[in-house]
């Protein structure tokens, strides 16, 4: 069964969705804790967490936000936006996050990237590779890198990458549906991949036609906040139920 992981993004302390990765477009939800605890009463055990402060400043910015998570709820929470020191790791590590996803540092520091795997795991790291017309984007997708998404992937799945996040950026927070051919190519690719897709999803149906194309893993949010999908439908999926 695939993994539903629900993401909360936020911007001054706030649950916020954005559509496109466009700061602009920013609708606020509510507190990230009392969101993190509707998803942990849902039966979630995973939670991504995104500081999009962090990811436009290029520092870690929302770390009292992940902490409060952390210490109130039983949630096993990977966290990303704005990670590109060592002493940024070590601070969301040391608030609690079980994973870090670092995307913009596998293109800017390749060599520091590679240093973190080596020295905390591929267990306790998460690639984020976003992506926007084939090529990965970096810095709160402020920016089009010249490294294509295949070999973004290619080099750190030989390096001993397991877990990856890939974003489609022209689909994320549209509700639109996911990008389930380019999700499906990357499984093929790297069958030993663990894949967290990302983007697009607007229902129930969308996150069974990643199960179906074999993606181990998805993220939903903004379906979620807007009523696309249920508290009800998650807990019959959460559960294994027929919808």
């Amino acid at each position: 069964m695939i993994e539903l992981i629900p993401a909360i993004d936020i911007i001054e302390g706030k649950c916020v969705r954005l559509t496109k990765g466009d700061y602009d477009t920013k609708k606020v939800y509510g507190d990230p804790l009392e969101m993190a605890r509707q998803f942990e009463d849902m039966g979630m055990r995973r939670l991504h967490v995104v500081d999009l402060d962090g990811a436009k400043s290029k520092h870690v910015v929302n770390i009292d936000a992940l902490r409060a998570i952390v210490s109130h709820t039983s949630l096993v929470v990977d966290f990303g936006g704005g990670v590109k020191t060592d002493e940024d790791l070590e601070k969301a590590y040391d608030a609690g996050a079980a994973l870090v996803t670092a995307g913009s540092i596998a293109i800017t520091d390749p060599e520091r990237y590679l240093g973190w795997l080596d020295k905390y795991g591929a267990d306790r790291l998460i690639l984020g590779a976003d992506v926007r017309n084939g090529r990965v984007s970096i810095n709160g997708w402020k920016e089009d890198s010249d490294v294509r998404l295949e070999d973004l992937l290619l080099r750190y799945m030989k390096a001993g990458t397991q877990n990856v996040l890939c974003t489609e950026i022209s689909r994320d927070g549209t509700l639109a549906g996911p990008a389930v051919s380019l999700y499906r190519s990357i499984m093929e690719h790297y069958p030993g991949c663990h894949l967290i897709a990302s983007g697009g999803v607007g229902s129930m149906e969308d996150i069974r036609a990643l199960e179906c194309a074999g993606i181990p893993a998805v993220v939903f949010g903004k379906a979620f906040y807007e009523g696309k999908i249920t508290k009800e439908e998650i807990l019959r999926k959460q559960q294994n139920l027929p919808s």
